[in-house]
């Protein structure tokens, strides 16, 4: 019986080539963009799914308030480590101490490279469960270890046994090769980690980490902790909440509140508004989780009125079966059989067109998506999504098909009703309140990423590179490396700053000020710069002056931004005195001697901070910043760079990185997202068009005599094509006028998100409604001029 049902189903789609076409096309597509948001969306909720014990792995976190703003995130003071260790362990089973994701500059024998990674305690090697490939799963035992990557060991040592060899680190201090592990997965938060050193030996090595052991207001690390077997995430938060508040006075007044953030949540929830967790990648989850099933949708919906259009053509053949003894369940199974051979081969496209575009889909949404081709679970899957597609697309038109009473198709007296072609119209306006409902969604999100493109940004990020200067070789040689790059022509000016242009990397608080209000609570960005650094980033002085050498004063002196200047509530804050409210251990007092444009330092979606700039006096540098030489190729200046550069460090690897290229990062997760949008968006219109295009094309089929009629007596191509047109685009506009609040909703939504946001104005709306109608007439009008043009006499002739 099934054999049969498909052999008649194959003779349908073979009879009727164009219906074929149109239908199988629709719902590969459908299925295809269904499938390769499908790929997208395991990736992204399988994060980190290579880690075994996934649900009791957590970073700590903490949330501190100024005034009366929460701010929360993962740094850590170095007392805490103790201070858990001593009165809170029977909590974890592992807790351990890193410091940040750092490039380093490894060099054995004539290769230097630089590669990110951690310094970490003993037990992160099995915390991160590692897969050891060559030497000891204990690799940092000893002080003076290194753990690498499989790649990064290839990329230093060649086809040479790494094991036992000794690599110098920023030629600085030599580390012996103890174990090679396995590069780590893409999908995974420490996927950059390429090498791991000894906790102990970045505390030995940095004098700084040192003093931090006691410093409660020092939170420059991280700290991840394995929970025992016995005790939940909230537990332990309630239980360690208030650790850090009692246990030191001076951090109590910003009323530090410590937990857990579980490893489930690091990815796709770890976004944080005034203590509170706001959720993060999660909501592109849910948006292209939403996309996919809409496109899959208007995929059926042009099966189901393609199908049910078609029930004239089909009404004598239902009459007959139903004569001679079809009973009605067997004819819809039949016509459910002609749905899964439909849906069959167009899965099989659609796997194939998701084959051919997977490479560039990974590029776009920078993922590394592999086709599960040995996956038995995905043909699984598979096999159910197809088989509730082909319920999907085909139920309504099989019902309603063997629906038909026999003696009135017989009898010739079948009529399909008044209202038979509403559920058509129903499935029309629903397809196009989608279509133009993302048009406008995408619309809206290119507009927010321009918005904030165009944003000024304070300083002039074209023509502007950092280079990174992890090693001590870089200290105390500023003034001779700046004076080298000028003279050799590549560069106008040249700085050096603590921080990278586009990052803020430190914090700080604890200072007076004259008329400074009772209880105020400060936070200022600050970075340590050299005297050229507002000359090298084109950085506008509105107020006061510049760092100069001239004035030996200006060791202790401090520009601010405006930001600083509202922030701090004064009118003339130059010639102020930011004094250290450490009474045990003072610094020097810092005296404002200048007010700079505001710069973008972090997000452009949200306010400047308040920031300071610091006379740089111990050599607390990260980055060269260089202003190339307009008047010569970009090229042409990097060689040169690189030649002077590698005249003094030889043995360090030469990096630099574009600001404006650093800068436009910030964009790039919004635009991946505008990007797959308007994909999707075009791909969901061409399927809507795909079903309206084969609609017209049959009502134009069942009105050809009454179009050779109405052209006999007069009619013009436009009386016949406003004849044809009209119903559709009467369906568009109903649809339009869905769309339009229901997208307005959904995006007004989305923007409140973003502080520094677009306004949503009406033309945007206006456009997508046009551009919907544009798109209809279009696809309409092919086959209304088509049939318009057509000669009556074929149509008139007798049968």
């Amino acid at each position: 019986m099934i054999k049969n049902y498909l052999k008649i189903a194959w003779r349908n789609l073979i009879k009727n080539k164009a219906y074929t076409v149109i239908n199988v096309g629709g719902l590969a597509l459908g299925m295809a963009v269904t499938l390769i948001i499908g790929l997208w969306l395991l990736d992204e909720l399988t994060y980190n799914s290579y880690f075994s014990q996934r649900h009791r792995m957590a970073q700590l976190f903490q949330s501190q308030t100024f005034n009366g703003n929460i701010g929360t995130g993962p740094a850590m003071p170095r007392p805490l480590e103790k201070a858990l260790r001593d009165g809170y362990m029977d909590n974890f089973e592992y807790l351990i101490m890193s410091s940040w994701t750092n490039d380093l500059y490894l060099k054995y024998g004539e290769n230097s490279i630089s590669r990110p990674g951690n310094y970490m305690q003993r037990e992160a090697s099995d915390y991160l469960e590692l897969e050891i490939l060559k030497g000891e799963k204990d690799g940092l035992r000893e002080i003076n270890s290194i753990m690498l990557s499989e790649s990064t060991a290839k990329a230093l040592f060649g086809q040479e046994e790494p094991i036992g060899k000794v690599v110098t680190a920023s030629n600085q201090y030599d580390l012996m090769v103890t174990a090679v592990y396995k590069d780590l997965p893409y999908s995974n938060s420490f996927k950059d980690t390429d090498y791991l050193i000894p906790w102990d030996n970045y505390v030995n090595n940095n004098q700084w980490v040192k003093n931090a052991e006691d410093n409660w207001g020092n939170n420059s690390f991280q700290m991840f902790v394995l929970l025992a077997d016995n005790v939940g995430m909230e537990q332990v938060t309630n239980t360690i909440r208030n650790v850090k508040k009692d246990l030191n006075e001076d951090t109590a007044e910003f009323n530090p509140q410590l937990f857990l953030l579980p490893m489930e949540d690091w990815y796709l929830r770890s976004n944080f508004e005034n203590g509170k967790q706001v959720g993060g990648r999660i909501k592109y989850v849910w948006l292209f989780g939403v996309i996919g099933i809409f496109v899959l949708l208007l995929a059926c919906i042009n099966f189901m009125n393609l199908s049910t259009a078609r029930s004239e053509k089909r009404a004598k053949e239902v009459g007959i079966r139903k004569s001679i003894g079809s009973q009605r369940n067997q004819l819809i199974n039949q016509f459910l059989s002609e749905s899964f051979l439909v849906v069959l081969f167009a899965f099989l496209m659609a796997v194939f067109i998701v084959v051919l575009t997977l490479s560039g889909f990974n590029e776009l949404a920078r993922k590394e998506i592999e086709f599960p081709w040995s996956s038995g679970k995905f043909w699984l899957i598979s096999l159910g999504f197809v088989l509730f597609t082909s319920l999907l697309a085909g139920s309504y038109p099989a019902l309603y098909l063997s629906s038909f009473k026999p003696v009135d198709v017989l009898k010739g007296t079948f009529q399909s009703g008044k209202y038979s072609g509403l559920p058509r119209k129903i499935l029309v306006v629903v397809q196009f309140t989608v279509s133009v409902a993302f048009i406008i969604g995408t619309v809206i999100v290119m507009q927010q990423i321009n918005y904030a493109k165009n944003r000024p940004v304070g300083y002039d990020k074209e023509g502007l590179i950092q280079v990174p200067t992890f090693s001590q070789d870089f200290s105390g040689k500023t003034d001779l490396m700046r004076s080298e790059f000028l003279n050799s022509g590549a560069i106008v000016e040249m700085s050096t700053s603590s921080s990278p242009t586009t990052r803020i990397w430190s914090n700080r608080s604890g200072f007076n000020w004259e008329g400074k209000p009772e209880g105020f609570q400060e936070d200022l960005a600050w970075t340590e710069v050299s005297p050229e650094y507002a000359k090298s980033l084109n950085l506008k002085i509105v107020e006061g002056r510049d760092f100069s050498r001239e004035f030996a004063s200006d060791s202790t002196a401090v520009l601010i931004n405006q930001t600083a200047k509202k922030y701090l509530g004064v009118e003339n804050p130059v010639g102020m005195l930011l004094m250290d409210d450490d009474t045990e251990d003072p610094n020097p007092p810092l005296k404002i001697i200048g007010v700079v444009e505001d710069m973008i330092a972090q997000s452009p979606y949200e306010p400047v901070k308040q920031a300071m700039y610091v006379f740089d006096r111990f050599d607390n540098f990260s980055y060269y910043n260089m202003r190339l030489n307009p008047n010569q190729s970009a090229g042409q200046n990097i060689a040169i760079i690189e030649r002077v550069f590698k005249e003094h460090f030889p043995e360090i690897p030469f990096q630099y990185d574009f600001v404006d290229a650093e800068y436009a990062e910030k964009f790039a997760a919004e635009e991946r997202v505008g990007t797959l949008s308007g994909v999707f968006t075009a791909l969901a219109i061409l399927i809507s068009c795909l079903g309206l295009f084969g609609l017209t094309s049959f009502v134009a089929e069942q009105r050809t005599k009454e179009i050779g009629v109405r052209k006999v007596l007069g009619a013009t191509v436009f009386n016949v094509w406003n004849m044809l047109s009209k119903d559709f685009l009467k369906l568009v506009i109903i649809s339009c006028f869905i769309a339009v609040p229901i997208a307005y909703y959904v995006m007004n939504g989305w923007l409140q998100e973003y502080p520094y946001r677009v306004i949503l104005k009406w033309w945007i709306f206006a456009l997508a409604m046009l551009g919907a109608l544009g798109i209809t007439m279009l696809t309409v009008s092919f086959q209304a001029i088509k049939a318009a043009r057509s000669n009556p006499i074929k149509s008139l002739r007798t049968e």
